[in-house]
């Protein structure tokens, strides 16, 4: 129980780790156009993100993948600037059911990038080998999907207080959210390692 709990707790804090944003950066996106009578949508989208980040950080801590870190630190806000601008340019659009399979396969990939940039810090914090590995990993995996869900309920309970209480209309919550992690990551982005 008490290597559960470091495990978990490790997995946890580096989701709502305050110099780690891009995590939560990443849901607060992909959640923009969402509200929690869409839960069921949004169940499914952080579920295929978990199961893809999942996927590479088990290929990636086995050693069945390996991707440079430099690429892996830049693609991970990559996939939040493009998360951000599709719903920045589909913000009050009718047909969101229609994109859903787009808005899928993204999510799901992106989960991917996102589980082996997660694989480079566990790596560094794990000891031993072979299926030692296994269970801290699912412990560590259990915390990172346990601060997700806090991140979901926070944003959503946000959006339903300003929609709700302050009229902030759906469209209007989305251009502004959407143009405020633009703001956030465009920097991160032109601060690579790639560029350098």
């Amino acid at each position: 129980m008490q290597d559960f709990l470091i495990y978990f707790n490790m997995g946890l804090k580096h989701v709502l780790d305050i110099a780690a944003y891009d995590h939560v950066v990443f849901l607060i996106a992909l959640l923009i156009p969402y509200t929690f009578k869409d839960w069921k949508r949004v169940f499914l989208l952080v579920s295929l993100f978990t199961l893809g980040h999942t996927f590479a950080l088990i290929l990636s801590v086995f050693g069945i993948v390996s991707i440079s870190v430099t690429l892996v630190e830049f693609l991970i806000p990559i996939t939040i600037l493009i998360t951000a601008l599709y719903h920045l340019f589909t913000a009050g659009k009718s047909g969101k059911k229609e994109s859903i399979s787009f808005v899928v396969l993204v999510t799901l990939f992106f989960g991917l990038i996102h589980g082996l940039g997660f694989s480079n810090y566990f790596n560094t914090i794990m000891v031993g080998s072979g299926m030692s590995k296994l269970v801290p990993l699912l412990e560590f995996a259990l915390g990172i999907e346990s601060a997700q869900l806090i991140v979901v309920l926070s944003v959503l309970l946000f959006a339903y207080i300003l929609q709700t209480f302050f009229r902030f209309s759906k469209r209007d919550w989305a251009l502004v959210l959407s143009g405020c992690i633009i703001g956030v990551i465009l920097p991160m982005i032109l601060q690579s390692e790639i560029f350098k």
